[in-house]
């Protein structure tokens, strides 16, 4: 019998990575078992994007899932360079979480393995049941510390490729270089995290958490110092007044995007029943001059009353006329309705 010849010893590393990057998580490590060569390709797609979620229980109180993976890091500092997006966050189940303590040996061996991904390009870190005493590496201070310490200005310096970054566990000022994050375009985090990072970089994608009334105080700060206009703004993390949006249509006039979730109960007057409620936005939309879609999907509407297509579409109406330039609506009801040719229609869902 004629022997078999391993096609796949002929492919370039190129083709091959084609081919994989197809691939689901579980093929690829599958095909990581073949060769030492599929290994080497596979190994460097599978680690080029991490998502990681840790559940904090009182009875699984360990991010082995975040330990597991640093420690793949460490062995595998070759291929940092594929490295570009980390995403890890543990939450609680709802139970009280362990002492601080705790998670001190995690956080520092997690901020080791951080500190070599040099070629970050997108980094989100939300360490909830930790956010007392994690502090990228940093010594635990007794009495709990802030959420991270200066070891973060630090890292974050060490990362100047980053252009995503996602921290909404970190809700104080970050005292970075004007020179470090140059090509940030996009974060999600507190307003006053937000405010800090935005002089002398070309964020224009902003997604906030916390309270309405902090970001009402910081958007005087954040219209004096973003060099470029912010274009997209997502408020769904925050339940948000009307003097909310009428401050964001104040000092960010030029967002094009804007999602949010409404404080309906403490919001808009109830001279309507059911969605017509949300005809008190038609003053606040008037304000905005550039808005082109508006996303209330993340709003809840529980004990206003159910929507039907025909309030939905008067509103379309409505706020157009309010703003002229709004293109596209999406209600509570997940609904979407799209202009064109100045008649609006409802969009079919995609299945």
């Amino acid at each position: 019998m004629a022997p078999v010849l391993n096609d796949h010893l002929w492919l370039p590393n190129e083709i091959l990575t084609a081919i994989f990057i197809e691939a689901s998580p579980c093929t690829l490590a599958s095909l990581a078992c073949i060769s030492r060569r599929f290994k080497t390709v596979a190994e460097r797609i599978l680690y080029s994007s991490v998502h990681i979620v840790d559940s904090i229980a009182p009875e699984s109180p360990t991010p082995w899932k975040t330990y597991r993976w640093c420690e793949s890091v460490l062995k595998r500092l070759s291929h940092v360079d594929t490295m570009r997006r980390v995403h890890i966050r543990w939450q609680s189940d709802g139970s009280p979480p362990p002492l601080p303590q705790y998670f001190v040996a995690f956080c520092e061996r997690l901020g080791e393995s951080l500190h070599y991904l040099t070629f970050l390009d997108s980094l989100e870190l939300q360490l909830g049941p930790a956010n007392r005493s994690c502090s990228i590496g940093a010594d635990y201070t007794k009495g709990g510390a802030q959420s991270y310490t200066h070891v973060l200005v630090h890292f974050l310096a060490a990362h100047p490729g980053l252009h995503h970054l996602k921290i909404p566990d970190h809700h104080a000022a970050l005292n970075l270089p004007i020179a470090a994050l140059h090509q940030l375009s996009t974060f999600r985090g507190s307003p006053d995290t937000a405010a800090s990072l935005l002089p002398g970089r070309s964020i224009q994608y902003l997604a906030l958490n916390g309270s309405d009334s902090d970001l009402i105080r910081v958007l005087p700060i954040m219209a004096q110092c973003a060099p470029l206009p912010i274009l997209y703004l997502d408020l769904s993390s925050i339940s948000a007044r009307i003097a909310l949006l009428r401050s964001v249509a104040t000092y960010l006039p030029t967002v094009e995007t804007l999602r949010v979730r409404l404080a309906l109960r403490h919001t808009l007057h109830y001279a309507f029943t059911g969605i017509r409620i949300l005809t008190g936005l038609s003053a606040v939309l008037t304000a905005f001059t550039n808005l082109v879609i508006i996303d209330l999907s993340s709003t809840d509407v529980g004990g206003v009353g159910r929507a039907d297509s025909l309030e939905e579409m008067a509103l379309c109406r409505e706020w157009h006329r309010a703003c002229p330039s709004l293109r596209r609506i999406i209600f509570p009801s997940e609904s979407e309705y799209a202009l064109h040719q100045d008649a609006w229609s409802v969009q079919m869902v995609q299945v």
